[in-house]
């Protein structure tokens, strides 16, 4: 309340004067004219007062500048007339800066709040580059004329630029264009008005003028990378164009674009083409999970009416098909195609020995640009005893050819998760142990019960706030011990899956030695374009992060590969405005933008539109009719801020709301949009007409209600 009070006192004040000027045509004593006509009458009074008329001449400059009013420039030609160059451009300088951050602190006073709450979501890409770079975009604003500065103080005051940095940067990058004032000034006798010193020659050399601080940060650039790069031989001539370091996602794709544009790539891998995702991850994980699906549609027999469903099976078949499923999706990343397309691929262990040089196998290759796409492995944290039995984790968990019986999976995320669903229903007595309150937890709180409630519906004993204190194996017994609330609990077990999050991999490749910078995370340092500290070294994938999905590393390969190979002539920093997940559980749960939690987190407000989709008809006709569409929007309009889905496709029905998101559509446009009947993708339909619904202009209604009744006479 005393905020607003002081801000409507402001407002207040800054109408009086405004009101004062205007009214009593004060603006006609700041015209070149009128100076000239009382200019020897000024210099008689500054010779005999020169204190007083230094104050009087800053207040009114301050002033002016302050509250944004035209007369500036012609002030400025005025300081030189009567001052002089250097005492002019001093006494200018300073007004001028002090007057600007008046108007940038009031500025940020009375609108800032405003506008970071109304359009904060829009302006946080722009917010964090203020943060960053303010200074620089201010300096280049500043030294180039034909931006008005009284619109760069307003608009600075919406930014998070701190003012000790607006104020040294406005009063260095405004003293150039101020000595060009004041020393026109000086000359004030042969200027007739603004044109005279906004002449074309003039005009072009502030522009040139602006340009300058572009070439220096570029020549910053140039002189940072030949320092990091100093010391280190730079290669006659070079093997090749890039060297691609993992056969992964990241990897494949940097390969694959530097072939495509004809450049001289090398791959190297060290163990299997393909990486996690092919071998170990998301191919085999969802082979499996398919296999249990049908499993869990023969125990729903009933509901689909049969009379009984029975299946024979055993699980070392099952597991033959999903090696069966990798063998069928190699030759897409093989050595075979990727020589084919160009690529040189070496099975060998890399390491960087420096920034244009990689050793594998008893061999240097020469190159210009290194891109480490190295993965990640399975975090296994570090339980007493579990180094002395045999453990699963999501690399080796493929070796099983007997179903455990009694099967501990250690983690409630998305691997966790997806592997207590589909060994449950392939016959394992599965007890899924998580030491946070819940499931899924980087989902909003719904989803976490949604799922385990499904999961203890199929027999799954889930176990929250229950951290793994030890594991004790004898007379071949091997039991779990957990810390639950202060009190031991007990869980005998035949198997256990290490599931509890993934960690990079950095080591072995020369990246230590060569003074690579590594996250507090674990990840590699890498910048928007993902550089490391090193300009021609790259990273992108699971070991630069921050998301650790097969699509965000290919995404972040893309900015790689042509930031690498083009990056002399243009670059592209990485875009992560709308990154989607899914995990495949049964319901599936898929998810693009903020949820609820992280919209609170973050202080965001939001509008939630759920749709049910019980009350969709394909649903109800395949028997999945469970799950929702919550939506987020932001207040009073129909932009998507983020989107959850929970249900049968959930991955596949949100592919409308990505795209949506990343070309700023909003829910008007997928309502107006015509969907197949019957489809689960109308449920986004669905979801977009709820929304309308809660919107409706129910006082435009109530007049058209009474226009009908009127019609009908």
């Amino acid at each position: 309340m005393k905020k607003i009070l002081s801000q409507i006192t402001i407002i207040l004040i800054i109408i009086i004067l405004a009101v004062i000027f205007f009214a009593f045509d004060l603006g006609q004593y700041l015209t070149i004219e009128q100076f000239k006509l009382h200019q020897q009458s000024f210099n008689q009074y500054y010779e005999s007062h020169t204190g007083m008329t230094i104050a009087v001449y800053m207040a009114a400059y301050i002033l002016v500048t302050a509250l944004s009013l035209p007369g500036a420039a012609v002030m400025t030609l005025a300081g030189g007339a009567m001052f002089g160059l250097w005492t002019g451009l001093v006494l200018v300088s300073f007004a001028s800066t002090a007057g600007a951050t008046l108007a940038f602190l009031v500025s940020r006073f009375l609108l800032n709040d405003y506008v970071q709450d109304k359009f904060g979501d829009r302006l946080h890409a722009i917010n964090k580059g203020m943060e960053k770079e303010g200074a620089f975009y201010l300096f280049t604003l500043r030294l180039v004329p034909l931006f008005p500065f009284f619109i760069i103080n307003l608009v600075m005051g919406l930014t998070p630029i701190r003012t000790g940095v607006y104020y040294i940067v406005s009063q260095i990058g405004m003293l150039p264009g101020t000595f060009v004032y004041v020393n026109a000034g000086t000359q004030l006798a042969k200027i007739e008005s603004l044109k005279g010193i906004l002449s074309p020659g003039i005009i072009i050399s502030f522009v040139l003028l602006g340009i300058f601080p572009l070439i220096a940060k570029k020549s910053i650039d140039f002189i940072k990378a030949r320092k990091v790069l100093a010391g280190y031989p730079r290669p006659k001539k070079f093997d090749y164009n890039i060297v691609v370091i993992g056969a992964g996602s990241a990897g494949l794709v940097t390969a694959y674009i530097a072939a495509a544009v004809r450049s001289k790539a090398a791959l190297i891998e060290k163990h299997k083409m393909g990486g996690d995702c092919l071998n170990t991850g998301c191919v085999p994980s969802k082979a499996l999970i398919r296999s249990a699906k049908i499993l869990s549609y023969v125990q729903r027999a009933k509901e689909f009416g049969f009379k009984e469903g029975r299946i024979d099976f055993d699980f070392p078949g099952v597991m033959d098909r999903v090696h069966n499923i990798i063998k069928k999706i190699e030759p897409h990343d093989s050595i075979e195609r990727y020589e084919k397309l160009g690529v040189e691929c070496i099975t060998g262990n890399a390491r960087i020995s420096s920034p244009y040089t990689v050793e594998v196998n008893n061999r240097t290759l020469a190159t210009r640009n290194i891109v480490i796409a190295a993965g990640a492995r399975p975090f296994v944290p570090p339980i007493p005893g579990l180094d002395k039995i045999k453990y699963l984790t999501s690399d080796n968990i493929w070796e099983l050819r007997h179903l455990p019986e009694r099967f501990v999976i250690l983690g409630g995320g998305p691997i966790g998760c997806e592997l207590t669903q589909a060994f449950a229903r392939l016959g394992s007595k599965v007890i899924q142990v998580e030491m946070f309150s819940r499931i899924m937890a980087r989902e909003d709180e719904e989803i976490s019960a949604l799922m385990k409630e499904k999961f203890e519906d199929e027999g799954i004993q889930v176990l929250t706030e229950h951290r793994a204190k030890e594991i004790i194996s004898e007379n071949n017994k091997k039991i779990l011990i957990c810390d639950h609330n202060g009190r031991d609990v007990l869980i005998e077990f035949d198997e256990i899956l290490v599931a509890v999050g993934r960690a990079p991999n950095t080591r072995g490749l020369g990246l230590e030695e060569l003074g690579i910078e590594i996250s507090k995370t674990g990840t590699i340092e890498t910048n928007d374009l993902l550089q490391t500290n090193f300009p021609n070294i790259f990273c992108a994938g699971d070991a630069a992060g921050p998301y650790q999905f097969t699509h965000t590393a290919s995404h972040q390969a893309w900015y790689a590969a042509v930031n690498a190979l083009f990056g002399s002539f243009k670059t592209f920093k990485a875009d992560y405005r709308v990154i989607p997940w899914a995990t495949y559980t049964d319901p599936e749960v898929a998810r693009a933008g903020l949820n609820e939690l992280e919209a609170k987190e973050k202080n965001i407000k939001y509008e939630k539109t759920r749709y049910s989709i019980d009350d969709l008809d394909r649903a109800i006709a395949d028997s999945e009719a469970h799950g929702f569409v919550k939506v987020l929007t932001k207040p009073g309009t129909d932009k998507i801020l983020g989107v959850t889905i929970a249900g049968s496709h959930a991955s596949d029905i949100i592919a409308e709301y990505i795209l949506a998101m990343k070309h700023n559509i909003g829910l008007n446009k997928i309502l107006g949009t015509i969907h197949i009947y019957p489809t689960l993708a109308e449920a986004n339909k669905a979801a977009a007409g709820e929304w309308k619904k809660a919107h409706a202009p129910e006082g435009v209604l109530k007049w058209i209600e009474k226009y009908h009744a009127w019609m009908r006479g």
